[in-house]
This record gives structure tokens, sequence and C-alpha cells, in this order.
């Protein structure tokens, strides 16, 4: 269960001090929503990181041939348009849009929404709560986004346009599509 610290307003957590405190503290994984509150996470279980991992790897894997983005891990902090400070369990950003960024601004939580994520559910996230993350996602920018509900086996897909498209089974096909250009994967729920 994650839990969520309200800062009084007058001390909202700027972008210089969040990621002071996210560097004081490295033990812990903390995000910074919208509205400035900090949200402490707690490390997943290994069968999650494992799962995690394997999609990273694919991801990198279909970037390495087509040297078309960067590809970023579970512990990346990104400052989205909104302010928020998220941490997809994986993301990608095309080349051309990361390498505008200056590089002091890429050495803290860069200020850009990735293009493509995944989140994955764990035993002890809200779906609600990943959903409304996607969301946020989609509305600062993000072209592509699949949370991975292994508990339910179910797959959003959540699309630039706003569609939500929902698959479930044992086995799940889901395409890159326009985003990540001839990237498919096969995964197993």
């Amino acid at each position: 269960m994650h839990m969520t610290l309200h800062p009084p307003r007058q001390y909202r957590f700027d972008d210089e001090y969040f990621f002071a405190l996210c560097q004081a503290n490295q033990d812990l994984r903390l995000e910074r929503d919208a509205d400035g509150n900090i949200i402490l996470m707690p490390p997943t279980g290994s069968e999650t990181g494992r799962y995690n991992a394997n999609l990273n790897g694919e991801v990198w894997s279909w970037n390495r041939k087509k040297q078309a983005g960067y590809v970023f891990d579970s512990s990346t902090g990104f400052t989205l348009p909104n302010s928020a400070v998220r941490s997809p369990d994986v993301s990608w950003i095309r080349k051309n849009r990361w390498d505008q960024l200056p590089k002091e601004k890429q050495e803290k939580f860069a200020p850009i929404c990735p293009d493509f994520v995944i989140e994955i559910r764990s035993k002890t996230d809200s779906t609600q709560e990943l959903k409304a993350k996607m969301e946020e996602y989609r509305e600062n920018g993000c072209r592509l986004g699949w949370l991975i509900d292994r508990i339910e086996k179910t797959v959003f897909i959540y699309r630039e346009t706003g569609a939500i498209e929902i698959q479930t089974g044992e086995q799940v096909t889901l395409s890159g599509e326009a985003v990540l250009e001839g990237f498919e994967i096969t995964i197993t729920l």
C-alpha cells in the first residue's frame, strides 16, 4: 500500500528540493503528484521485479536495433508538464525529444513526459490509482501506455486519443503501434 504525505500548501516542495530529498533518501521510492503531495511506494516483490526487468529488456532490445530513442527503468523520475514527478516501470522517449533537453535537465528529473510507458500492477497497488496515473501520463503527452494487471489478467492500453482498449487472458499480444514501430510482444499474465 502506498503512503501519501500532504505537506502544508505554504511548504510545497519545488523541483530542486524534491530532487534533493530523493537523492538523500535513495532507499525510498518517491513520487510527487501534481498537487505537491509526496507518495512513498514500497519496493515491488521479486516476481514483479523480474517481470518488469524482462519487459524493460524487450523494449531495450527493440530500441537497440531501431536506435529510435531511449529506454528508462523504474528508478527514473520525470517531471511531467503538470509538475508531478513520476517513475513508470518502463518508459521510452523519442531520440529527438530527449536530445533537445539540456544536459543539466537530463541529469535530474527531466521535464518531459515519456512517449511510451508501462505500469505493472503489484499486489500492493490500487488499480484505480494506477488507472489515474495512466490518464495523467496521457494528459501530459504520453502517446501509448500499457497498464499490466497480472492479478486480474488484464491489460489496459491507453492511447493519446483517449481511447482505452482492454485485453484479457492468460497471454496477450501487444503492439508498439506507431509509437514503437515494429515492436510486438506476447506476454503471459
